[in-house]
């Protein structure tokens, strides 16, 4: 008869029982480790969340960042608390968050030329690209090209002819500023010749073309705005890809033939690059759901900025691409920060 069972275990079958319940024993030990981290992950976020802004207060990315952070507290159900750290164009408070844990307790919030302008310009980094990736880019804004009302020229072309016959003077927010590299794009890329006049900040830059002390700027749209529609300054081109929504009736530099002076302003949220996966999903869906309140577009508008709400591959993308143009303008024109 053949025996199916037996009552005496062999040698074979209690070894394959050990292997068994060894690897039951590990297995219960991973879960172990694994289920506070994946639990952490599942109930996130359990804390409030603090977003790093690494410039002032009162600027558009400080502006945007509240709107988001009121945003994303009604829905995630958690504080999201609005933290300035800034200078050195963005790199200390960028800095902060590259050594923050990467929990997605703390995301920066913050504009591209941290780090697509200033690897190029300063000496050394206080953090590595590696540290921080894309969560999302919101949105961009185009800058306006602006003289003083006192200047002859009416239309950039014409004022491109003007400062090849005779150097123009150009405001910006400061040396290494976006104005600054939008103003070495227009003379790198037209043939004009420029002297550049780096204020401390938006403001000044503008006050020093109402007061004539420069002929010319190229700034963030809401602060020239007033001075345009009370006849003060002229704008004569916005730098975006897009008619600015603060001054539809301004032609972009690419309609009128000048698409090598495109030059966008790009606002985003960085995170550590550990930053789990689930985690920035978490944040990203809130973020989607935010960019589409009315209230929210509104900001944007009044911000002169275009949304984008670009992740990932995208994102990344852009980012490198803009970083690798801004180097070769850096190489070529010799840009130097403070």
């Amino acid at each position: 008869m053949t025996t199916i069972f037996s009552s005496k275990p062999t040698t074979s079958s209690f070894g394959a029982r050990r292997r068994l319940t060894l690897a039951a024993a590990c297995a219960a030990l991973a879960l172990g480790f694994a289920a506070p981290a994946a639990q952490a992950q599942a109930t996130y976020p359990a804390k409030p969340v603090k977003f790093l802004v690494n410039f002032p207060a009162g600027g558009p990315i400080d502006i945007l960042g509240r709107a988001l952070a009121d945003a994303l507290q009604k829905d995630l159900k958690q504080p999201f608390v609005v933290d300035n750290r800034p200078g050195a164009g963005g790199n200390i408070g960028a800095d902060a968050a590259a050594k923050s844990p990467a929990d997605g307790y703390t995301v920066l919030l913050g504009i591209d030329s941290t780090f697509t302008i200033n690897p190029h310009l300063y000496a050394s980094m206080p953090f590595a690209a590696k540290d921080l990736k894309p969560l999302m880019i919101f949105s961009s804004s185009g800058l306006s090209f602006t003289t003083a009302a006192s200047v002859k020229a009416k239309t950039l072309p014409d004022f491109i002819t003007q400062a090849k016959a005779e150097p123009a003077t150009f405001s910006s927010a400061g040396n290494g500023s976006p104005g600054h590299i939008a103003a070495e794009i227009f003379a790198s890329a037209t043939g004009a010749k420029i002297v550049h006049v780096p204020y401390k900040g938006n403001a000044p830059a503008v006050m020093a073309m109402l007061g004539n002390e420069v002929q010319a700027g190229i700034v963030a749209t809401p602060g020239v705005l007033p001075h345009i529609q009370a006849g003060k300054l002229r704008a004569l081109a916005v730098t975006g890809r897009q008619r600015a929504p603060l001054l539809p009736e301004v032609p972009t530099v690419g309609e009128l033939g000048l698409k090598d002076l495109e030059f966008e302003v790009l606002y985003l949220a960085m995170v550590p690059a550990a930053t789990p996966e689930p985690v920035m999903q978490t944040l990203r869906q809130s973020l989607h759901k935010a960019l589409a309140l009315p209230e929210l577009k509104a900001r944007l508008a009044s911000l002169d900025m275009v949304p984008l709400a670009e992740t990932d591959a995208a994102a990344t993308t852009r980012l490198a691409t803009a970083q690798a143009r801004y180097g070769r303008i850096v190489k070529a024109t010799g840009m130097k920060v403070d």
